[in-house]
Parts: C-alpha cells; structure tokens; sequence
C-alpha cells in the first residue's frame, strides 16, 4: 500500500485532501491535523489559495440515533475524525482558522 493512502476505518470517511485558505491570508502558512503540524512539501503542498494534502482528511459518520445517544450522554464517540487548523497572517496579525472545511480530492 502506497505511504500517501490512509485506511479508512468504520465509521469514518474520506472527506477529501483539500482545503480553501481564509480570504486575504499571507505567508507564513502553518497547517496542524489534530494538533500536530504538517510540513510543508511533504504532508502538503500550498497550490495557489489551496492546501493539498497528501493523505485524506477523515471525518465521523455521526447519524441521527448516534447523535442523540451522544446529546444524551448514553455513551461518547471514539471514531477516527480530523481536524485541520490553519494558522496564517492578515494585515500583519496572526490568525488562526479553526477546523477549515475540506473538499473533495
């Protein structure tokens, strides 16, 4: 199995590798999945106003039985789901964009 490609567990899908920057965002990029930073050219590249990723972004499946078992609080959630935060500059201010969207491949 190619080192780029993911499995993807039960309960969880591929949302996609790519991501849209925030409107008006200026190097320096720093990209963190879960927590942790990406590094540039080799988790992602920086095409234009766009990340790609190397890998997919995986998300949870959450319908609506487990939704309200979770609301709840009958039992929690423990599904492979990832978080992308991308932290930027605007007008010479740090930002960060929390949990970006993800599209397709």
């Amino acid at each position: 199995m190619d080192p780029r490609e993911t499995e993807v567990p039960k309960g969880s899908y591929a949302a996609g590798r790519r991501a849209r920057l925030p409107a008006g965002a200026e190097r320096p990029i720093r990209v963190y999945i879960n927590g942790v930073e990406q590094m540039p050219g080799t988790d992602f590249e920086l095409r234009g106003k766009e990340l790609v990723f190397a890998r997919p972004i995986l998300k949870e499946k959450v319908g609506a039985g487990r939704w309200m078992a979770m609301y709840l609080g009958l039992f929690g959630t423990y599904r492979k789901h990832d978080t992308v935060d991308v932290e930027y500059r605007r007008r010479g201010q740090v930002e960060l964009a929390s949990d970006v969207e993800i599209t397709g491949d």
